[in-house]
């Protein structure tokens, strides 16, 4: 029988970080179940008022009722697909813009500064602007969604790019390398990490986006039944919505978490 090339203290370590992550997870389900069971009791004993807050056991009726006739199923859809395409925008532009401003340096000199206020121009401030000149549709929703993390992910992966070792560099441009070489067998592989950071990111920035925009400019989709909800005093459509909203952003962090984990 073939023995083991691992040490015991090597497997007392890892066996004491399974046990680590083990006990975090208990506590955070914990903290989870303690935070909707004090919800529930708060609003039955009237601690806080169960018509503004609702409450977890109103929210499941309402999703269920919802469910049976499948509107919140096609609510849900709408605001996954607007999601994931303009992420899928964001990433694609937001990497091609960042690549051409490293390839033309007098590019990145001029259009910096104008980048760096662009993000940090408050993006709802942009949303109504957008709807006007594009129209009450989907195309503002995800223009409104791309313009809240497209700025930030351009400038950050930039950055990263410049921070790559100049050494590498001016060897490869010793051997003869040309600056595709340096841009392909370098800078995209030595980024990859601040990359997928940023995915990481803006995915939960795109999910805001798309709510910004549903708010103005949307007859279906999460954003829309929050506004309709408070419209017409139907706070559990607002405060199931807001729920939904909470599930997805866990779950899209943690797809595109896998992702790095796969690509790593």
């Amino acid at each position: 029988m073939k023995k083991s090339n691992i040490s015991k203290e090597r497997i007392q370590y890892l066996k004491k970080c399974r046990n680590y992550k083990l006990t975090v997870s208990i506590i955070q389900v914990l903290i989870l179940i303690c935070f909707i069971g004090l919800w529930e009791i708060s609003t039955r004993y009237g601690l806080i008022n169960p018509f503004i807050f609702s409450s977890p056991s109103r929210i499941i009726n309402t999703f269920l009722t919802m469910a049976k006739s499948g509107v919140i199923f096609t609510h849900i859809w709408i605001t996954l697909g607007e999601t994931f395409l303009s992420f899928f925008l964001i990433v694609i532009s937001g990497i091609g813009i960042a690549i051409l401003l490293w390839m033309f340096k007098g590019l990145s000199d001029c259009l910096e500064p104008y980048l760096i206020v662009l993000n940090s121009l408050p993006k709802s401030a942009l949303a109504p602007m957008i709807i006007v000149m594009l129209g009450n549709n989907m195309k503002a929703i995800i223009v409104t969604a791309i313009s809240v993390a497209i700025f930030g992910m351009i400038i950050n992966i930039y950055t990263g790019f410049l921070e790559i070792d100049k050494d590498k560099i001016m060897l490869i441009q010793t051997l003869g390398g040309t600056r595709k070489d340096i841009l392909i067998k370098l800078i995209l592989p030595g980024s990859k990490k601040i990359i997928l950071s940023n995915m990481k990111v803006n995915i939960g920035l795109c999910l805001v986006g798309v709510i910004i925009g549903e708010f103005l400019a949307a007859n279906k989709g999460l954003g829309y039944l929050i506004i309709y909800g408070s419209q017409v005093f139907k706070m559990s459509y607002v405060a199931m919505s807001i729920v939904i909203l909470c599930i997805i952003s866990t779950l899209l962090y943690k797809l595109v978490d896998i992702l790095e984990k796969i690509l790593s």
